[in-house]
């Protein structure tokens, strides 16, 4: 049961991983700034490592739109053709 588990799991160093992993990095920080409390403590930097996450926030709500389309776009990837 477990080596089957380990196949269906997403390599984080293959080129789909990574599109999750930023996917889902750009969700997260994107809901992070919806948070006052979680604002004040995660995005107010805006420069050096801090400042990539207030980055990532910034595009989740600009491209909200496109952001969607490309999670559902890799989810049914990874669901149906993987």
């Amino acid at each position: 049961i477990f080596f089957r588990l380990c196949c269906i799991m997403t390599n984080a160093y293959s080129s789909d991983g990574i599109v999750v992993v930023i996917l889902l990095l750009i969700t997260t920080c994107a809901y992070i700034s919806r948070v006052p409390r979680l604002r004040e403590m995660f995005l107010s930097q805006r420069q050096g490592f801090m400042g990539a996450f207030f980055k990532f926030s910034v595009i989740g709500k600009r491209l909200h739109w496109a952001v969607s389309i490309g999670c559902t776009i890799m989810s049914l990837y990874l669901l149906v053709l993987k």
